[in-house]
Protein backbone atom coordinates (compact mmCIF):
# COMPACT_ATOMS: atom_id res chain seq x y z
CA UNK A 1 0.00 0.00 0.00
CA UNK A 2 1.21 3.57 -1.14
CA UNK A 3 1.17 5.64 2.14
CA UNK A 4 -2.11 4.94 2.99
CA UNK A 5 -3.92 4.44 -0.29
CA UNK A 6 -4.46 7.87 -1.97
CA UNK A 7 -7.90 8.75 -1.84
CA UNK A 8 -8.39 8.47 1.92
CA UNK A 9 -5.03 9.78 2.18
CA UNK A 10 -5.87 12.92 0.14
CA UNK A 11 -9.13 13.41 2.10
CA UNK A 12 -7.30 12.79 5.23
CA UNK A 13 -4.59 15.55 4.54
CA UNK A 14 -7.52 17.74 3.11
CA UNK A 15 -10.29 18.18 4.87
CA UNK A 16 -9.28 15.92 7.84
CA UNK A 17 -6.27 18.22 7.95
CA UNK A 18 -9.12 21.41 8.51
CA UNK A 19 -10.31 19.31 11.49
CA UNK A 20 -6.72 18.22 12.68
CA UNK A 21 -5.68 21.85 12.98
CA UNK A 22 -7.92 22.47 15.75
CA UNK A 23 -6.23 19.96 17.46
CA UNK A 24 -3.31 22.19 17.37
CA UNK A 25 -5.54 24.90 19.11
CA UNK A 26 -5.64 26.93 16.38
CA UNK A 27 -9.42 28.08 15.93
CA UNK A 28 -9.11 29.94 12.70
CA UNK A 29 -8.33 26.71 10.23
CA UNK A 30 -11.01 26.22 8.41
CA UNK A 31 -13.30 28.56 6.72
CA UNK A 32 -16.49 29.40 4.64
CA UNK A 33 -17.27 31.02 1.82
CA UNK A 34 -16.55 33.89 3.84
CA UNK A 35 -16.10 33.63 7.17
CA UNK A 36 -15.36 30.82 9.43
CA UNK A 37 -16.90 30.90 13.22
CA UNK A 38 -15.74 28.37 15.58
CA UNK A 39 -17.88 27.88 18.62
CA UNK A 40 -17.19 26.67 21.88
CA UNK A 41 -20.01 26.97 24.03
CA UNK A 42 -21.11 30.47 24.45
CA UNK A 43 -17.91 31.31 22.81
CA UNK A 44 -17.42 31.87 19.06
CA UNK A 45 -14.59 33.73 17.00
CA UNK A 46 -14.34 34.33 13.38
CA UNK A 47 -12.03 34.58 10.59
CA UNK A 48 -12.01 35.58 7.30
CA UNK A 49 -10.93 33.50 4.42
CA UNK A 50 -8.97 37.11 3.03
CA UNK A 51 -7.17 36.70 5.94
CA UNK A 52 -6.53 32.58 5.39
CA UNK A 53 -4.93 33.26 2.07
CA UNK A 54 -3.09 36.15 3.15
CA UNK A 55 -1.23 33.12 5.77
CA UNK A 56 -0.72 30.73 2.86
CA UNK A 57 0.79 34.23 0.01
CA UNK A 58 2.77 35.27 2.90
CA UNK A 59 3.54 32.61 6.05
CA UNK A 60 2.69 34.80 8.59
CA UNK A 61 -0.49 35.29 10.60
CA UNK A 62 -2.43 38.39 10.41
CA UNK A 63 -1.75 40.67 13.89
CA UNK A 64 -4.92 40.16 15.26
CA UNK A 65 -4.93 36.49 15.85
CA UNK A 66 -2.20 36.68 18.49
CA UNK A 67 -3.39 35.63 21.12
CA UNK A 68 -4.31 31.96 19.32
CA UNK A 69 -1.60 31.70 17.25
CA UNK A 70 1.62 32.70 20.17
CA UNK A 71 0.70 29.17 21.84
CA UNK A 72 1.92 27.40 18.80
CA UNK A 73 4.83 26.18 18.64
CA UNK A 74 6.97 27.32 15.38
CA UNK A 75 6.76 23.54 13.83
CA UNK A 76 2.65 23.69 14.62
CA UNK A 77 2.94 26.92 12.29
CA UNK A 78 4.47 25.51 9.90
CA UNK A 79 2.10 22.82 9.65
CA UNK A 80 -0.83 24.97 9.28
CA UNK A 81 0.99 27.40 6.43
CA UNK A 82 1.52 24.25 4.73
CA UNK A 83 -1.74 22.84 5.19
CA UNK A 84 -3.28 26.06 3.83
CA UNK A 85 -0.80 26.14 0.99
CA UNK A 86 -1.63 22.20 -0.54
CA UNK A 87 -3.31 21.09 -3.24
CA UNK A 88 -4.72 17.57 -3.69
CA UNK A 89 -4.51 16.21 -7.00
CA UNK A 90 -7.89 14.56 -7.17
CA UNK A 91 -10.28 15.39 -10.25
CA UNK A 92 -13.57 16.13 -9.70
CA UNK A 93 -15.00 12.78 -11.07
CA UNK A 94 -12.98 11.23 -8.34
CA UNK A 95 -13.78 12.96 -5.29
CA UNK A 96 -17.60 12.85 -6.49
CA UNK A 97 -16.91 8.53 -6.71
CA UNK A 98 -15.15 8.48 -3.40
CA UNK A 99 -18.18 9.97 -1.58
CA UNK A 100 -20.26 7.89 -2.99
CA UNK A 101 -18.67 4.86 -1.32
CA UNK A 102 -19.70 3.39 1.77
CA UNK A 103 -16.56 5.03 3.22
CA UNK A 104 -17.20 8.49 2.03
CA UNK A 105 -20.66 8.17 3.21
CA UNK A 106 -19.19 7.22 6.99
CA UNK A 107 -16.69 10.54 6.54
CA UNK A 108 -19.32 12.75 5.62
CA UNK A 109 -21.39 11.61 8.19
CA UNK A 110 -19.24 12.00 10.96
CA UNK A 111 -17.63 15.91 9.90
CA UNK A 112 -21.18 16.98 9.68
CA UNK A 113 -20.87 16.43 13.34
CA UNK A 114 -18.52 18.88 13.81
CA UNK A 115 -20.29 21.66 11.72
CA UNK A 116 -23.35 23.62 12.68
CA UNK A 117 -26.50 24.18 10.57
CA UNK A 118 -29.99 25.24 11.68
CA UNK A 119 -31.12 23.32 8.68
CA UNK A 120 -30.57 19.66 7.78
CA UNK A 121 -28.16 20.29 4.74
CA UNK A 122 -24.61 19.59 6.24
CA UNK A 123 -23.93 16.39 4.70
CA UNK A 124 -25.32 18.05 1.25
CA UNK A 125 -22.96 21.31 1.78
CA UNK A 126 -19.79 19.22 2.53
CA UNK A 127 -20.22 16.97 -0.25
CA UNK A 128 -20.44 20.34 -2.60
CA UNK A 129 -17.81 21.74 -1.05
CA UNK A 130 -15.94 18.69 -2.02
CA UNK A 131 -16.48 18.19 -5.28
CA UNK A 132 -16.83 21.71 -5.95
CA UNK A 133 -13.45 22.40 -4.64
CA UNK A 134 -11.77 19.52 -6.32
CA UNK A 135 -12.60 22.26 -9.82
CA UNK A 136 -9.79 24.48 -8.78
CA UNK A 137 -7.35 24.40 -11.19
CA UNK A 138 -4.74 24.33 -8.54
CA UNK A 139 -6.31 21.50 -6.86
CA UNK A 140 -8.64 21.12 -4.34
CA UNK A 141 -7.17 22.70 -1.09
CA UNK A 142 -8.82 24.31 2.41
CA UNK A 143 -9.74 27.07 0.44
CA UNK A 144 -10.86 25.93 -2.41
CA UNK A 145 -12.95 23.51 -0.05
CA UNK A 146 -14.33 26.84 1.72
CA UNK A 147 -14.84 29.40 -1.51
CA UNK A 148 -17.60 26.65 -2.38
CA UNK A 149 -18.66 25.74 0.75
CA UNK A 150 -22.53 26.74 -0.32
CA UNK A 151 -23.43 29.21 2.72
CA UNK A 152 -22.04 32.66 3.74
CA UNK A 153 -20.57 31.25 6.86
CA UNK A 154 -19.20 27.77 7.99
CA UNK A 155 -19.40 27.29 11.71
CA UNK A 156 -17.40 25.00 13.60
CA UNK A 157 -18.62 23.12 17.16
CA UNK A 158 -15.17 22.81 18.30
CA UNK A 159 -16.24 20.59 21.25
CA UNK A 160 -17.44 18.08 18.54
CA UNK A 161 -14.04 18.89 16.39
CA UNK A 162 -11.99 18.01 19.52
CA UNK A 163 -14.00 14.88 20.36
CA UNK A 164 -13.72 13.62 16.28
CA UNK A 165 -9.68 14.42 16.19
CA UNK A 166 -8.94 13.10 19.72
CA UNK A 167 -8.75 10.08 18.28
CA UNK A 168 -7.35 10.66 15.18
CA UNK A 169 -5.05 7.31 13.98
CA UNK A 170 -5.67 6.07 17.07
CA UNK A 171 -4.01 2.78 16.37
CA UNK A 172 -0.47 5.21 15.98
CA UNK A 173 -0.74 6.81 18.93
CA UNK A 174 -1.29 3.90 21.07
CA UNK A 175 1.49 2.30 19.40
CA UNK A 176 3.53 4.86 20.88
CA UNK A 177 2.33 5.14 23.90
CA UNK A 178 2.56 1.17 23.77
CA UNK A 179 6.62 1.80 22.83
CA UNK A 180 7.15 3.93 26.18
CA UNK A 181 5.56 1.48 28.38
CA UNK A 182 7.18 -1.44 26.50
CA UNK A 183 10.91 0.15 26.63
CA UNK A 184 12.10 -1.01 30.07
CA UNK A 185 11.57 -4.37 28.49
CA UNK A 186 13.52 -3.30 25.43
CA UNK A 187 17.30 -2.15 27.39
CA UNK A 188 20.43 -2.91 25.46
CA UNK A 189 22.30 -5.62 26.22
CA UNK A 190 25.15 -6.55 25.09
CA UNK A 191 25.94 -10.05 22.51
CA UNK A 192 28.95 -11.65 21.56
CA UNK A 193 27.76 -13.71 18.36
CA UNK A 194 29.80 -15.57 16.22
CA UNK A 195 28.26 -15.42 12.39
CA UNK A 196 29.31 -18.04 9.73
CA UNK A 197 28.68 -15.15 7.15
CA UNK A 198 26.70 -12.05 6.34
CA UNK A 199 23.73 -12.57 4.81
CA UNK A 200 22.94 -8.89 4.27
CA UNK A 201 25.52 -9.29 1.83
CA UNK A 202 24.70 -9.86 -2.13
CA UNK A 203 25.57 -13.68 -3.28
CA UNK A 204 27.57 -15.21 -6.11
CA UNK A 205 25.47 -15.12 -8.66
CA UNK A 206 24.71 -13.11 -11.61
CA UNK A 207 20.95 -12.16 -12.12
CA UNK A 208 19.21 -11.50 -14.86
CA UNK A 209 15.37 -10.24 -15.11
CA UNK A 210 12.73 -11.86 -17.92
CA UNK A 211 9.41 -9.61 -18.07
CA UNK A 212 6.28 -11.01 -18.99
CA UNK A 213 2.45 -10.28 -19.54
CA UNK A 214 0.30 -13.15 -17.94
CA UNK A 215 -3.69 -13.18 -19.29
CA UNK A 216 -5.61 -14.29 -17.49
CA UNK A 217 -8.80 -14.37 -19.76
CA UNK A 218 -11.21 -16.21 -17.83
CA UNK A 219 -11.06 -13.00 -14.90
CA UNK A 220 -10.36 -10.41 -17.59
CA UNK A 221 -6.90 -10.15 -16.56
CA UNK A 222 -3.33 -8.95 -17.64
CA UNK A 223 -0.84 -9.87 -15.00
CA UNK A 224 2.84 -7.95 -15.74
CA UNK A 225 5.44 -10.08 -13.94
CA UNK A 226 9.26 -9.49 -13.38
CA UNK A 227 11.20 -12.59 -13.10
CA UNK A 228 14.33 -12.62 -10.98
CA UNK A 229 16.87 -15.20 -11.98
CA UNK A 230 20.23 -16.34 -12.21
CA UNK A 231 21.85 -19.79 -13.34
CA UNK A 232 22.29 -20.78 -9.72
CA UNK A 233 18.88 -21.29 -9.29
CA UNK A 234 17.78 -24.75 -8.56
CA UNK A 235 14.62 -26.66 -7.89
CA UNK A 236 16.44 -27.19 -4.30
CA UNK A 237 15.34 -23.56 -3.49
CA UNK A 238 11.98 -22.15 -3.57
CA UNK A 239 9.82 -19.83 -5.55
CA UNK A 240 9.79 -16.78 -4.32
CA UNK A 241 6.83 -14.43 -5.44
CA UNK A 242 6.44 -10.70 -3.89
CA UNK A 243 3.14 -9.18 -3.89
CA UNK A 244 3.41 -5.21 -3.26
CA UNK A 245 0.84 -2.73 -1.52
CA UNK A 246 -1.96 -0.54 -2.81
CA UNK A 247 -1.66 1.89 -5.49
CA UNK A 248 2.12 0.48 -5.68
CA UNK A 249 4.48 -1.48 -8.41
CA UNK A 250 6.11 -4.56 -8.87
CA UNK A 251 9.25 -3.10 -8.07
CA UNK A 252 8.41 -1.51 -5.18
CA UNK A 253 10.76 -4.03 -3.11
CA UNK A 254 13.20 -4.54 -6.79
CA UNK A 255 16.69 -4.37 -4.07
CA UNK A 256 15.19 -7.30 -1.85
CA UNK A 257 14.30 -9.63 -5.48
CA UNK A 258 18.07 -8.41 -6.79
CA UNK A 259 19.24 -9.48 -3.36
CA UNK A 260 17.97 -13.12 -3.34
CA UNK A 261 18.44 -13.52 -7.02
CA UNK A 262 22.09 -13.05 -6.50
CA UNK A 263 21.98 -16.31 -4.20
CA UNK A 264 20.10 -18.56 -6.12
CA UNK A 265 16.20 -18.11 -5.81
CA UNK A 266 13.82 -17.15 -8.53
CA UNK A 267 11.72 -13.89 -7.23
CA UNK A 268 8.62 -13.03 -9.52
CA UNK A 269 7.53 -9.94 -8.69
CA UNK A 270 3.91 -9.34 -10.04
CA UNK A 271 1.84 -6.14 -10.87
CA UNK A 272 -2.21 -6.40 -9.77
CA UNK A 273 -4.46 -4.78 -12.15
CA UNK A 274 -6.90 -3.72 -9.96
CA UNK A 275 -4.75 -2.34 -7.38
CA UNK A 276 -1.24 -1.30 -9.09
CA UNK A 277 0.23 2.37 -9.02
CA UNK A 278 -1.96 2.76 -12.75
CA UNK A 279 -5.36 2.25 -11.28
CA UNK A 280 -4.32 4.48 -9.07
CA UNK A 281 -3.34 7.27 -11.04
CA UNK A 282 -6.75 6.73 -12.89
CA UNK A 283 -8.35 6.67 -9.89
CA UNK A 284 -7.37 10.51 -9.13
CA UNK A 285 -7.87 11.71 -12.33
CA UNK A 286 -11.93 9.60 -12.04
CA UNK A 287 -11.99 7.33 -14.44
CA UNK A 288 -12.56 4.14 -11.96
CA UNK A 289 -12.21 3.87 -7.92
CA UNK A 290 -9.53 3.27 -6.02
CA UNK A 291 -10.12 -0.24 -5.63
CA UNK A 292 -13.19 -2.21 -6.03
CA UNK A 293 -13.64 -4.68 -3.07
CA UNK A 294 -13.26 -7.65 -5.35
CA UNK A 295 -10.07 -6.88 -5.09
CA UNK A 296 -9.64 -8.65 -1.50
CA UNK A 297 -10.75 -11.70 -3.72
CA UNK A 298 -8.33 -11.15 -6.75
CA UNK A 299 -5.16 -10.43 -5.18
CA UNK A 300 -4.52 -13.86 -3.94
CA UNK A 301 -6.05 -15.56 -7.02
CA UNK A 302 -3.61 -13.41 -9.05
CA UNK A 303 -0.81 -15.47 -7.01
CA UNK A 304 -2.29 -18.65 -7.90
CA UNK A 305 -2.92 -18.13 -11.58
CA UNK A 306 1.34 -16.63 -11.52
CA UNK A 307 1.99 -20.32 -10.12
CA UNK A 308 0.21 -21.97 -12.74
CA UNK A 309 2.13 -20.55 -15.56
CA UNK A 310 5.33 -21.05 -13.84
CA UNK A 311 4.71 -24.52 -13.62
CA UNK A 312 4.23 -24.35 -17.17
CA UNK A 313 7.26 -22.51 -17.81
CA UNK A 314 9.25 -25.19 -15.71
CA UNK A 315 8.31 -28.00 -18.38
CA UNK A 316 8.54 -25.78 -21.61
CA UNK A 317 11.72 -26.81 -24.25
CA UNK A 318 12.30 -23.08 -25.20
CA UNK A 319 12.29 -21.72 -21.18
CA UNK A 320 15.44 -20.48 -19.93
CA UNK A 321 13.58 -21.32 -16.02
CA UNK A 322 13.09 -25.12 -17.46
CA UNK A 323 13.62 -27.21 -14.42
CA UNK A 324 14.78 -24.11 -11.92
CA UNK A 325 10.93 -23.68 -10.63
CA UNK A 326 9.90 -25.55 -7.31
CA UNK A 327 6.31 -24.21 -6.90
CA UNK A 328 4.96 -26.49 -5.21
CA UNK A 329 7.64 -25.15 -2.67
CA UNK A 330 6.62 -21.25 -2.56
CA UNK A 331 6.96 -18.34 -0.31
CA UNK A 332 5.16 -15.87 -0.65
CA UNK A 333 6.77 -12.13 0.09
CA UNK A 334 3.95 -9.09 0.64
CA UNK A 335 4.10 -5.77 1.60
CA UNK A 336 1.89 -3.69 3.03
CA UNK A 337 -1.71 -4.66 1.72
CA UNK A 338 0.59 -7.04 -0.20
CA UNK A 339 1.41 -8.59 3.07
CA UNK A 340 -2.72 -9.37 4.00
CA UNK A 341 -2.44 -11.36 0.56
CA UNK A 342 0.48 -13.38 1.39
CA UNK A 343 -0.95 -14.03 4.65
CA UNK A 344 -4.12 -14.85 2.70
CA UNK A 345 -2.81 -17.91 0.82
CA UNK A 346 -1.35 -19.05 3.59
CA UNK A 347 -4.38 -19.84 5.20
CA UNK A 348 -5.42 -16.65 6.83
CA UNK A 349 -9.31 -16.64 6.73
CA UNK A 350 -11.12 -13.10 6.15
CA UNK A 351 -13.28 -12.50 8.67
CA UNK A 352 -15.78 -9.54 7.62
CA UNK A 353 -18.71 -9.30 10.26
CA UNK A 354 -16.93 -7.29 12.86
CA UNK A 355 -14.99 -4.87 9.87
CA UNK A 356 -18.77 -4.64 8.75
CA UNK A 357 -19.64 -3.11 11.98
CA UNK A 358 -16.65 -1.73 12.78
CA UNK A 359 -16.39 0.58 9.49
CA UNK A 360 -19.77 2.44 10.04
CA UNK A 361 -18.91 4.10 12.72
CA UNK A 362 -16.44 7.30 13.17
CA UNK A 363 -13.66 6.76 10.65
CA UNK A 364 -11.00 9.51 11.76
CA UNK A 365 -10.18 6.98 14.33
CA UNK A 366 -8.81 4.69 11.70
CA UNK A 367 -5.40 4.48 10.37
CA UNK A 368 -5.16 4.82 6.57
CA UNK A 369 -4.75 0.62 6.25
CA UNK A 370 -7.30 0.60 8.38
CA UNK A 371 -9.79 2.75 6.19
CA UNK A 372 -8.48 0.89 3.48
CA UNK A 373 -9.42 -2.80 5.17
CA UNK A 374 -13.06 -0.76 4.95
CA UNK A 375 -13.61 -0.97 1.34
CA UNK A 376 -14.14 -4.99 1.97
CA UNK A 377 -17.20 -3.84 3.84
CA UNK A 378 -18.99 -4.38 0.00
CA UNK A 379 -18.31 -7.58 -0.34
CA UNK A 380 -21.14 -9.91 -0.43
CA UNK A 381 -20.25 -12.68 2.25
CA UNK A 382 -18.74 -12.60 5.43
CA UNK A 383 -15.50 -15.25 5.51
CA UNK A 384 -13.06 -16.04 2.66
CA UNK A 385 -10.04 -18.31 2.20
CA UNK A 386 -8.06 -18.60 -0.69
CA UNK A 387 -5.09 -20.98 0.81
CA UNK A 388 -2.91 -22.30 -2.04
CA UNK A 389 -1.16 -25.41 -0.81
CA UNK A 390 1.52 -24.44 -2.84
CA UNK A 391 2.85 -22.17 -0.69
CA UNK A 392 4.63 -23.41 2.21
CA UNK A 393 5.72 -19.90 3.57
CA UNK A 394 5.12 -16.46 4.25
CA UNK A 395 6.73 -12.99 4.93
CA UNK A 396 4.44 -9.72 5.45
CA UNK A 397 6.36 -6.77 6.17
CA UNK A 398 3.86 -3.51 7.56
CA UNK A 399 0.81 -5.55 6.72
CA UNK A 400 -3.22 -4.84 7.71
CA UNK A 401 -4.66 -7.09 9.62
CA UNK A 402 -6.02 -5.58 12.48
CA UNK A 403 -10.17 -5.55 10.66
CA UNK A 404 -10.03 -7.92 7.72
CA UNK A 405 -9.19 -11.45 9.71
CA UNK A 406 -11.24 -10.66 12.36
CA UNK A 407 -10.84 -12.60 15.64
CA UNK A 408 -10.00 -15.74 14.35
CA UNK A 409 -8.53 -15.54 10.66
CA UNK A 410 -4.94 -15.30 11.72
CA UNK A 411 -5.06 -18.62 13.62
CA UNK A 412 -6.16 -20.35 10.47
CA UNK A 413 -2.60 -19.86 9.26
CA UNK A 414 -1.26 -23.26 7.72
CA UNK A 415 2.56 -22.04 6.91
CA UNK A 416 5.62 -20.90 8.67
CA UNK A 417 5.28 -17.03 8.83
CA UNK A 418 7.54 -13.98 9.56
CA UNK A 419 6.17 -10.64 10.04
CA UNK A 420 7.74 -7.05 9.89
CA UNK A 421 6.47 -4.15 11.98
CA UNK A 422 8.00 -0.56 12.07
CA UNK A 423 7.02 1.33 15.30
CA UNK A 424 6.60 4.54 13.56
CA UNK A 425 4.79 3.11 10.66
CA UNK A 426 1.23 5.91 10.52
CA UNK A 427 -0.20 3.58 7.57
CA UNK A 428 -0.35 0.53 9.26
CA UNK A 429 0.37 0.90 13.21
CA UNK A 430 2.65 -1.90 14.66
CA UNK A 431 0.18 -2.00 17.61
CA UNK A 432 -2.78 -2.88 16.04
CA UNK A 433 -1.80 -4.29 12.44
CA UNK A 434 0.79 -6.74 13.52
CA UNK A 435 1.78 -6.86 17.62
CA UNK A 436 -1.50 -7.50 18.46
CA UNK A 437 -2.57 -10.05 15.63
CA UNK A 438 1.05 -11.86 16.07
CA UNK A 439 -0.66 -13.65 18.75
CA UNK A 440 -2.91 -15.43 16.63
CA UNK A 441 -0.52 -16.91 14.20
CA UNK A 442 0.22 -20.16 14.91
CA UNK A 443 3.81 -21.72 15.37
CA UNK A 444 6.77 -21.34 13.64
CA UNK A 445 6.30 -17.62 13.46
CA UNK A 446 8.70 -14.52 13.75
CA UNK A 447 7.98 -11.19 14.88
CA UNK A 448 10.27 -8.79 13.73
CA UNK A 449 10.77 -5.02 14.83
CA UNK A 450 12.07 -2.14 13.94
CA UNK A 451 12.45 0.24 16.35
CA UNK A 452 12.35 3.85 14.83
CA UNK A 453 11.37 2.60 11.32
CA UNK A 454 8.43 3.79 9.40
CA UNK A 455 5.97 2.91 6.95
CA UNK A 456 8.02 3.26 3.89
CA UNK A 457 11.48 2.34 5.43
CA UNK A 458 11.58 -1.01 3.63
CA UNK A 459 10.92 -0.01 0.07
CA UNK A 460 13.27 0.44 -2.83
CA UNK A 461 14.25 3.87 -2.93
CA UNK A 462 13.01 4.27 -6.70
CA UNK A 463 9.74 4.26 -5.08
CA UNK A 464 9.97 7.17 -2.33
CA UNK A 465 11.62 9.96 -3.62
CA UNK A 466 8.50 11.70 -3.29
CA UNK A 467 8.71 12.03 -0.15
CA UNK A 468 10.71 15.42 0.85
CA UNK A 469 8.91 18.29 2.13
CA UNK A 470 5.21 15.80 2.54
CA UNK A 471 3.70 17.67 5.18
CA UNK A 472 3.49 15.40 8.42
CA UNK A 473 0.23 14.61 9.20
CA UNK A 474 -1.65 12.72 11.42
CA UNK A 475 -1.95 9.94 8.92
CA UNK A 476 1.50 10.53 6.71
CA UNK A 477 5.09 11.95 6.83
CA UNK A 478 7.98 11.69 8.90
CA UNK A 479 8.81 9.10 6.48
CA UNK A 480 12.79 7.32 7.17
CA UNK A 481 13.26 6.42 3.45
CA UNK A 482 16.14 6.31 1.07
CA UNK A 483 19.98 6.48 2.48
CA UNK A 484 18.90 7.45 6.04
CA UNK A 485 16.53 3.53 5.87
CA UNK A 486 19.83 2.14 4.75
CA UNK A 487 20.60 0.12 7.57
CA UNK A 488 16.91 -1.29 7.83
CA UNK A 489 16.80 -2.27 3.69
CA UNK A 490 20.27 -4.47 4.76
CA UNK A 491 18.54 -6.06 7.88
CA UNK A 492 15.65 -6.63 5.68
CA UNK A 493 17.73 -8.70 2.94
CA UNK A 494 19.02 -10.44 5.90
CA UNK A 495 16.23 -11.78 7.56
CA UNK A 496 14.08 -12.44 4.40
CA UNK A 497 17.35 -14.52 2.99
CA UNK A 498 17.23 -16.59 6.13
CA UNK A 499 13.28 -17.30 5.80
CA UNK A 500 13.61 -18.35 2.52
CA UNK A 501 16.60 -20.36 3.26
CA UNK A 502 14.23 -22.58 5.58
CA UNK A 503 12.63 -24.00 2.89
CA UNK A 504 15.84 -25.56 1.43
CA UNK A 505 18.52 -28.12 2.83
CA UNK A 506 20.76 -25.23 3.96
CA UNK A 507 17.51 -24.35 7.10
CA UNK A 508 20.24 -24.90 9.92
CA UNK A 509 23.04 -22.59 8.40
CA UNK A 510 20.90 -20.01 8.07
CA UNK A 511 18.62 -20.62 11.47
CA UNK A 512 20.69 -18.27 13.47
CA UNK A 513 19.69 -14.96 11.57
CA UNK A 514 16.29 -15.54 13.08
CA UNK A 515 17.43 -15.28 16.47
CA UNK A 516 16.69 -12.33 18.87
CA UNK A 517 20.43 -12.44 19.37
CA UNK A 518 21.38 -11.97 15.75
CA UNK A 519 18.74 -8.84 15.90
CA UNK A 520 20.71 -7.58 18.80
CA UNK A 521 23.88 -7.88 16.91
CA UNK A 522 22.51 -6.42 13.81
CA UNK A 523 20.51 -3.40 15.91
CA UNK A 524 22.43 -0.02 15.15
CA UNK A 525 22.07 3.23 16.94
CA UNK A 526 19.69 4.91 15.35
CA UNK A 527 17.31 1.45 14.52
CA UNK A 528 16.99 -1.35 17.23
CA UNK A 529 16.34 -4.82 16.17
CA UNK A 530 14.16 -7.17 17.47
CA UNK A 531 12.77 -10.79 16.45
CA UNK A 532 10.67 -12.56 18.80
CA UNK A 533 9.08 -15.77 18.35
CA UNK A 534 6.30 -15.49 21.15
CA UNK A 535 5.15 -12.44 22.70
CA UNK A 536 6.38 -12.54 26.74
CA UNK A 537 3.41 -12.81 28.58
CA UNK A 538 4.79 -9.53 30.87
CA UNK A 539 4.32 -7.56 27.33
CA UNK A 540 1.08 -9.25 26.66
CA UNK A 541 -0.50 -7.46 29.27
CA UNK A 542 0.83 -4.07 28.24
CA UNK A 543 -0.23 -5.16 24.50
CA UNK A 544 -3.74 -5.76 25.57
CA UNK A 545 -3.82 -2.48 27.55
CA UNK A 546 -3.09 -0.60 24.60
CA UNK A 547 -4.96 -2.39 21.87
CA UNK A 548 -8.55 -0.76 20.99
CA UNK A 549 -11.02 -2.54 22.70
CA UNK A 550 -13.52 -4.39 19.93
Amino acid sequence: MRIGGKHLKIFANGLGGIIFMYLWGLFASVQAAEKVVVRFGSFAESISVADLKQVAETGKFPAGYGIYTNRLSSAQRDLIIKALRTNLPISVVAMNRLLNTQVGTTILRDLAAVTQREDTAAVPALRAALVLGATDKQGLSILSFIANYPSQRLEIDLAQAFRVTSNLNLGFWRTQQFMVAIAPKLAHRSVSLSLPFDPSQAGKAQFQVLNLTLDDSKRGRKIPVDIYWSEAATPEKPVIVFTHGLGSVKTELKYLAEHLASHGYVVAALEHPGSNGNNTYRALAGKNRLMQPQEFRERPRDISFLLDELAKLNTRGDSPLQGKLATDNTLVLGYSFGGSTALSLGGAELQLEHLKQRCQSNLATLSLGEGIQCIAQELPENTYQFRDARVKSAIALNPTTSLMFGDSGLSKIQVPTLVLAASADKTTPALVEQVFPFEQIPSPKWLVAILGGTHLSVKDPSVTLDQPGRASTPYSGDEIVDEKAQDIRQFTKAVVLAMAAQLTPQAKEYAIFLTADYAQSASTEAFPFRIITEIPTDALTVVQEYVQKK
